[in-house]
């Protein structure tokens, strides 16, 4: 597999550090709020990730950090008048209800900031001892620029990280490229003991205690949002890096933006939507489909059209299904794995194998539909409707979707007056045939009859 590693800005070969087994942190969310669809892309890509790698045989250390102590929280927590850890608990909880809603599967681990504080200290510790670090002001900062590789992730000469950043100036810096490893206790908010006072980590240091107590010194990949590259990825490098003496991450993945209506998303421009929010109106699902219509580096533009075109696809892949499976109910024993199964497999094999190109993937999926259906139309054969069925379950699987099918049993009052109008048919009585039919309409049902024999669905 090749990988664009945004540390090398090049499709890498992929090789893990332990054959058969990979480590892969993913950057979660700052739970103060509802996740918004920017935040659904990274969950629906990397999770793509994980089970294309356990699809092919590997074993998955997949850890997915949540913050629950930043400024953000403790804002909402004082406007809302109850502590941070209520704050936390209650979004971890909203958090959990749209990732299921998108098939996100849980992560190896969920640490949380606020059970690391041991481990962070520890990092910040050796820091201080081999001079990374310092202390002013009640606050602990890292020294930027001793660090020999800062601005490797972000390609960019340190002069030009310091003009374009929003950095956060104050005389008691040594230099405005510095920055938080531990934040100084304020009147009203939570804190921790500390060597150095108490306080509260700051938000970088968090996700290299954690990645390094999971996963070891040095994983295999490290993802998140492009937005992350600079500061926090970079940060969490010269941290990591400086405290081990080793590589901190082999291989970066960052998926792009999202805009909406061709605009960046934003609140002040009142297009700025939660996954709750799109989920009401359209389902999950299509948000799932549409974070992984596109190749996850590429932007996605979100929009009504585009969402209702996402349904669309989605009908398509579910109608396939059932109609294997109501083939099947009628089927004549015998037939074999046609040609067709194994070229459509490797075509979304080398889809994935392409820095994971899902929508290449996507195409190979549909491709699969259309021969599969043809095979019900030509009147395929258990054995060959059994390998369509496996091949396309194992396809969606990897790609994280068809994950609401409902098999829905008809009261014997309906079934009776299905079989009745079956055997008015047989005996050309289309009379009574088209009766019952239009008896069932008026009930909601709708029939369809089709060489494999008749199927129904609600109105």
């Amino acid at each position: 597999m090749k990988i664009f590693n945004t540390l090398t800005r090049s499709k890498d070969e992929f090789k893990p550090i332990t054959e058969g087994e990979v480590k892969i942190y993913a950057c979660g969310p700052t739970v103060y709020n509802y996740i918004h669809i920017g935040n659904a892309r990274p969950l629906c890509v990397f999770d793509v990730l994980r089970r294309y790698f356990e699809w092919r045989g590997l074993k998955v250390n997949f850890v997915q950090n949540f913050t629950d102590i930043d400024d953000k929280l403790i804002k909402k927590a004082n406007e809302e008048g109850i502590t941070v850890p209520e704050v936390a608990e209650r979004y971890i909880k909203e958090f959990w209800t749209d990732a299921k809603g998108l098939n996100v599967r849980e992560a190896t681990v969920h640490p949380r900031a606020t059970e690391n504080i041991e481990q962070i200290q520890g990092i910040i510790s050796s820091l201080m001892e081999n001079g990374y670090a310092y202390e002013a002001g009640g606050d602990v900062y890292y020294r930027a620029k001793k660090f020999d590789g800062y601005g490797k992730l972000s390609h960019q000469p340190l002069e030009d990280l310091e003009a374009g950043a929003r950095i956060e100036t104050g005389d008691i810096k040594e230099d405005p490229m510095d920055f938080c490893l531990w934040k100084g206790a304020k009147p009203g908010e939570p804190y921790w003991e500390s060597p150095w006072g108490n306080g509260r980590p700051g938000w970088h240091i968090e996700c290299s205690a954690m990645a390094g107590r999971y996963l070891g010194k040095t994983i295999d990949i490290h993802c998140g949002g492009l937005d992350l590259i600079f500061p926090h990825h970079e940060n969490e490098i010269a941290q990591s890096e400086a405290a081990n003496g080793c590589d901190f991450a082999h291989y970066w993945m960052h998926n792009g933006f999202i805009n909406v209506d061709n605009h960046k998303m934003s609140k002040s421009l009142n297009n700025f939507f939660t996954v709750r929010d799109v989920a009401e109106k359209y389902g999950y699902e299509p948000i799932r489909y549409l974070m992984i219509s596109s190749q996850y580096r590429s932007p996605i533009n979100y929009s009504v059209d585009i969402i209702e075109q996402a349904k669309n696809a989605i009908e398509r892949l579910y109608t396939c299904r059932d109609n294997i499976d109501f083939a099947l109910k009628n089927a004549a024993d015998g037939g074999e794995a046609p040609a067709f199964l194994e070229e459509h497999k490797q075509k979304f094999i080398t889809a994935m194998e392409d820095d994971l190109n899902t929508a290449d993937a996507l195409a190979a999926v549909f491709v699969l539909v259309r021969d599969i259906n043809t095979a019900i139309a030509n009147g395929a054969n258990k054995s060959t409707l059994e390998a369509c069925a496996d091949v396309f379950d194992q396809l969606t699987w990897v790609l994280g979707l068809v994950y609401n099918r409902k098999t829905e049993a008809l009261d014997s009052e309906i079934e009776a007056l299905i079989e009745k109008r079956t055997e008015a048919r047989k005996n050309k009585d289309f009379k009574t045939a088209d009766a019952i039919r239009d008896q069932l309409k008026e009930m909601g049902i709708i029939l369809e009859d089709t060489p494999q024999g008749v199927k129904w669905s609600r109105s």
